[in-house]
């Protein structure tokens, strides 16, 4: 990308993100956290500076969508019925229709597409797997859970780092990349000095998710 050309980018961006914060500050808040840690995970893996701006981008852009979701389901405090999955899961597509129309924006629309598919195939919206869901998407599908694990929730406290972590690792294979989820604990002693950046507020706009649909990965059957 040439230099005005991210500048244009970011000038858009800080347009989009603070529509996002006044709709849910909750969510503006996850996706700055989001990009800060796809960032370090993609230095740590050596890749070009084009693909690190694309991913930063991506990660501020990724949960756009839920602007298109109701503020009953977004905000709901409890499970989500199927009906209520299926609409919190149109997100992706939703913001992926949103941005998709800015030329400027046309690769990091794709990367907001598929950032809830899952590595085994079981995600959404598309249900495609492994390799073919483009690394970008990878990489901030880990941070992305990582995040909603390590925030406190209506119904959970937080999980400390190591568990968090943990949580990752058991997950390698199946929901996340493998590859992915390695460089992201070699990152593991950086990750305090990063998110201590934000200070922590009071969850009110989470919708419930349990264990087994962390982060609604798996789409509806």
């Amino acid at each position: 990308m040439t230099i005005k050309k991210v500048v244009q980018i970011h000038e858009l961006i800080d347009v989009v993100v603070n529509i996002l914060d006044a709709r849910d500050p909750c969510t503006f808040i996850h996706s700055w956290r989001v990009a800060e840690l796809s960032v370090l995970i993609s230095e740590n893996m050596g890749l070009q500076k084009d693909t690190i701006e694309r991913i930063h981008i991506a990660a501020h852009l990724h949960d756009i969508g839920k602007i298109g979701v109701s503020d009953r389901v977004l905000n709901k405090m409890g499970k989500l019925n199927n009906d209520e999955i299926s609409q919190m899961q149109a997100h992706p597509r939703i913001g992926y229709n949103i941005i998709k129309r800015l030329p400027i924006l046309e690769e990091i629309s794709l990367i907001v597409l598929y950032h809830h598919e899952r590595f085994d195939g079981l995600g959404y919206p598309d249900g495609i797997k492994g390799e073919r869901i483009p690394l970008e998407s990878r990489i901030i599908s880990v941070v992305d859970a990582f995040d909603a694990l390590s925030t406190d929730r209506p119904y959970r406290k937080a999980k400390n780092y190591d568990e968090c972590f943990e949580e990752i690792n058991l997950h390698a294979g199946s929901q996340f990349c493998p590859t992915v989820v390695r460089y992201f604990t070699n990152i593991n002693h950086r990750i305090p000095r990063v998110l201590d950046k934000f200070e922590k507020k009071e969850i009110n706009h989470i919708a419930f998710v349990g264990h087994e649909e962390l982060m609604h990965s798996r789409r509806l059957i």
